[in-house]
């Protein structure tokens, strides 16, 4: 397999990662929010920004780990990607409670954090994530 080749595969499994991330927040996160309000249960991002914020973790968390199953990885690649993108909502999480990023701050911090760390993670195991 030429480099442009293998190139093209890592680029293209990197954006159906993303895509899988987006589909399990729009779906995954949807379903919840109606569960929750069929419940008569709601919170905003402005008053419970950590659950929002760990809501948001966990549904793309999910979408992306059923993926890369479904694309043949192992469960310590998927956990370790895993980790990768718990890892920027856990840490957005102490400004927001000492008051120095607003919800919807913290909110893209954590996905550019997100995307830049998976991408660091697939880096490191480039063989895995070009085929």
């Amino acid at each position: 397999m030429t480099a442009a080749v293998t190139g093209r595969r890592f680029v293209l499994h990197y954006v159906e990662m993303v895509v899988a991330m987006l589909v399990g927040m729009v779906v995954l996160g949807g379903l919840l929010r109606v569960g929750l309000a069929m419940a008569g249960v709601g919170y905003s991002m402005e008053r419970f920004p950590e659950v929002t914020i760990v809501e948001m973790a966990v549904t793309m968390i999910v979408g992306m780990a059923a993926w890369m199953r479904f694309r043949g990885h192992g469960w310590p690649g998927t956990l370790e990607m895993s980790a990768a993108m718990a890892l920027p909502a856990i840490v957005v999480l102490v400004p927001v409670w000492l008051g120095v990023l607003d919800a919807g701050t913290a909110m893209a911090v954590e996905h550019v954090a997100m995307f830049a760390l998976m991408f660091l993670v697939m880096l490191r195991r480039r063989g895995e994530y070009a085929h």
